[in-house]
C-alpha cells in the first residue's frame, strides 16, 4: 500500500508544506483544485460577501477539477488545507465525498494565519465515508508533520 498527500492551497502556503512533506516521505501528491479557481477577492474573509464566506456558511459543495486514479491503492492519506471558519474549506469536503475512504487512515493538516485547529477532524470526518481514523493538526512547516 502507498501514501498520498493531497492538498488545497488558496495562496501557496499549504502547497509549499504539502510538496515538501511529500518529497520527504516519498509519497504521491495530488492538488485539490476547484473547477472555478478562487480569486484574491473570493478569499478575502474580512468581506462577509466573499465567496469563501458564502461557501463555508452555506455548507455548499464546491466542484473539484480532476480526480485521483487508483485511489484504492492508498492506505494512508494526508489532506492539507488552510483553516476557514475553524474547518476545512468546502472544496476539501466535496473532494472527500468523491471517494471511498474505507479502511484508510487520514491525517489532516492545516495552515493558518491565526485560527486554531478546533474541531477540524470531527467536522471533516462525515465527508470521508469509511475512513478508519481521521486526525488533524495545525502546522507551519513540513517538519511538523
Amino acid at each position: 500500500m502507498s501514501t498520498l498527500v493531497t492538498y488545497f492551497s488558496a495562496e501557496g502556503t499549504t502547497a509549499k508544506v504539502a510538496k515538501e512533506f511529500a518529497d520527504r516521505i516519498g509519497a504521491d501528491i495530488f492538488e485539490i483544485v476547484p473547477e472555478q479557481p478562487y480569486t484574491s477577492s473570493d478569499i478575502r474573509w474580512t468581506n462577509p460577501l466573499a465567496r469563501c464566506n458564502r461557501e463555508q456558511i452555506g455548507g455548499k459543495d464546491v466542484p473539484v477539477s480532476g480526480s485521483i486514479q487508483e485511489f484504492d491503492k492508498y492506505d494512508t492519506v494526508y489532506i492539507g488545507f488552510p483553516i476557514w471558519y475553524g474547518q476545512a474549506p468546502r472544496v476539501v469536503h466535496t473532494f472527500g465525498k468523491g471517494y471511498d475512504w474505507t479502511g484508510k487512515t487520514v491525517h489532516a493538516f492545516a495552515t493558518s494565519g491565526g485560527s486554531g485547529i478546533g474541531k477540524t477532524a470531527e467536522k471533516l470526518s462525515p465527508s470521508l465515508p469509511g475512513a478508519s481514523s481521521v486526525d488533524a493538526k495545525l502546522v507551519h512547516s513540513a517538519s511538523e508533520l
